[in-house]
């Protein structure tokens, strides 16, 4: 193996650096291998879709509910409250828990760049939330920009010399003159 900065022949494969400029040559062999193109390695871990984070969140439901739902049911018994709270607390842990996984499965994206509903319900909330107004910033735009204008054809457009010209007080004029006269 040769060194790529200075040409220097290695006496072993197993050399970390150049006896000549001291290079580090623990990677070129690699590199050789692969043409010369350097391998990356993505260790950041991915996170997981928002379709596996919804199923995750509906299993873990039902699992509380698993452990909450006899407790209650205990309790109920105890203190001699209620049995209805067992029942709404059953309807809302099962039944939530099994429609929140149909609607992961079904509805969220496999990408695992994508947010869950919640997550964009709570990202909307806290930009509205967050969003400062400021006292000098101008209204948003309401016209139609310059580059738009579109000017009329030459079919369409009447010579300004053609226009009568009238007063704004004409009218009022006319109507005096009327009261005057009658």
């Amino acid at each position: 193996m040769f060194c790529p900065r200075c040409g220097q022949e290695q006496i072993s494969e197993q050399t970390r650096f150049c006896s000549r400029c001291g290079l580090l040559m623990s990677g070129m062999q690699e590199i050789v291998a692969n043409g010369g193109v350097l391998q990356v390695y993505d260790n950041t871990p991915k996170a997981p879709s928002a379709r596996k984070r919804g199923v995750k969140q509906g299993g873990a439901m039902i699992l509380l509910g698993a452990f909450i739902v006899p407790m209650l049911g205990v309790l109920s018994n105890i203190f001699m409250f209620s049995t209805d709270v067992v029942g709404l607390a059953a309807i809302i842990f099962f039944l939530g828990g099994f429609l929140r996984l149909i609607y992961a499965a079904i509805f969220e994206s496999g990408n695992p760049n994508d947010k869950t509903l919640e997550e964009n319900v709570v990202e909307t909330a806290q930009k509205l939330m967050n969003k400062k107004k400021n006292a000098a910033e101008l209204p948003p735009q309401q016209s139609i920009p310059v580059n738009n204008y579109v000017p009329p054809t030459q079919g369409n457009w009447r010579e300004t010399n053609e226009l009568t010209p009238t007063s704004v007080t004409d009218n009022t004029t006319k109507l005096l003159d009327k009261k005057d006269s009658g």
